[in-house]
């Protein structure tokens, strides 16, 4: 019983920190077409954004590309995504290129910008809003599945 209903928990959770860039959502990840695949699941997506994962299976590196978190898209990226504040995103990121560990994400005032940044670089990754996303390629991302 106790292992169903942790399982259940952690499916739950998973479906709550992910929603926002589900398919019925405001936010979508954009990709360019080299680099990342069409679909990730919310595991990645989070490694990606928060620098665990720099490398996409392709062997391209991955450059995320990110909205200034004085944005409100970039404010939403952070906590819908990453479950972080804006400073709080800030603050990993500054620790990480700091340490040596990462290349900081490439921030943006404007979600156009962001997509156009995405578009010409190979292995750019960046969330905006579904409104802004236009032609850019849309990476789906694979939800929980359901009890």
């Amino acid at each position: 019983m106790k292992t169903i209903l942790s399982r259940y928990l952690i499916i739950l959770f998973l479906c709550i920190a992910g929603s926002a860039v589900g398919q019925d959502n405001k936010l979508a990840i954009v990709a360019h077409e080299t680099g990342a695949p069409s679909s990730l699941n919310n595991s990645d997506l989070k490694k990606i954004f928060r620098g665990e994962k720099q490398w996409w299976k392709d062997g391209t590196k991955i450059v995320i590309a990110f909205m200034k978190t004085s944005t409100p898209t970039g404010t939403e990226a952070s906590k819908s995504v990453l479950g972080m504040s804006g400073d709080e995103l800030n603050k990993h990121w500054l620790s990480l290129v700091f340490q040596g560990k990462a290349k900081a994400p490439v921030f943006f005032s404007s979600e156009k910008e962001l997509i156009d940044f995405v578009n010409q670089n190979k292995g750019a990754i960046g969330i905006v809003h579904k409104s802004a996303a236009g032609n850019a390629r849309v990476v789906s991302i694979e939800q929980a599945p359901s009890l």
